[in-house]
């Protein structure tokens, strides 16, 4: 198991209710990802999704832990599979809006492997899908990772746009920020959503590109990557750690929640 050296924490006001929040993380030989949050433990799984509308939220009984995919996307990119996270408030912090700014304070703290550590690899015992309409989600066994994420959405560089994932690059995937259309803003911020949005954590897309300068060509199709690694790590597995072809199609958090789900039933070690 992989676990951070010492104790860290970060303060940060979430995306969606703009309270701020402080996140402590501490090590752990369990080989879990734990919350603490309001009393009550959970773990980092799919069973404990409480909700996939405009983040994922995890939870027990009435605690609950919203918009964590950035936290696991980022645990699954360090490869900590046992740490222990408490809250104080129910909304993990927006940061950045990506997944940089949590890789970096696991860093900070130090990355604990055992000597001589060699990441299992798995598989899947046979292919595991989701097909609806315009939305599709495949998980195919291969020889090694590849990941690829398509969208389709009304905007001028992202029509029929995909990305693969290349792991000699990964902050490409790491850095990329959250994103909406500008022109829903005002109308989920009225619905109480999104009241934590600003200019440095979210990439608007207007009618002629966008409110803020990308980090990197095709930003937003890169974010939901990762979305998606950090939905699947909700497996108890790292998706990084798979020798899988995985193909996502205009998905989002519900889809990438069930398929997860599906998968944690047909992951095998690989010999």
């Amino acid at each position: 198991m992989i676990t951070i050296k010492k104790e860290i924490q970060i303060t940060g006001n979430g995306l969606m209710k703009n309270k701020p929040c402080t996140v402590k993380f501490y090590p752990s030989k369990e080989g879990k990802i734990r919350y603490f949050v309001g009393g009550e433990e959970f773990d980092a799984l799919a069973e404990n999704v409480v909700s996939t509308d405009h983040c994922v939220v995890l939870g027990k009984n009435k605690a609950q832990a919203m918009l964590t995919e950035h936290l696991t996307a980022a645990l699954a990119f360090c490869g900590i599979d046992s740490v222990d996270i408490c809250m104080d408030e129910t909304e993990v912090p927006a940061l950045d809006g990506s997944s940089k700014q949590w890789v970096e304070l696991f860093k900070s703290a130090g990355i604990e492997k055992p000597l001589l550590y060699k990441p299992q690899k798995y598989t899947v015992s046979e292919p595991v899908y989701y097909l609806n309409g315009k939305t599709s989600l495949v998980i195919l066994p291969a020889e090694d990772l590849f990941i690829s994420y398509a969208v389709n959405y009304d905007h001028r560089d992202l029509k029929s746009c995909f990305v693969n994932y290349n792991p000699k690059n990964p902050e490409e995937i790491i850095e990329a920020r959250t994103f909406g259309f500008y022109k829903d803003l005002k109308k989920y911020q009225l619905l109480g959503f999104a009241r934590g949005v600003n200019i440095d954590n979210t990439v608007g897309l207007t009618d002629d590109g966008y409110t803020t300068e990308l980090r990197s060509e095709k930003e937003p199709v890169k974010h939901k990557m990762l979305d998606l690694i950090g939905d699947l790590y909700l497996t108890g597995v790292n998706p990084l750690d798979m020798k899988c072809q995985i193909l996502a199609k205009e998905a989002g958090h519900a889809v990438h929640v069930k398929v997860a789900k599906i998968l944690k039933e047909k992951l095998v070690e690989c010999k």
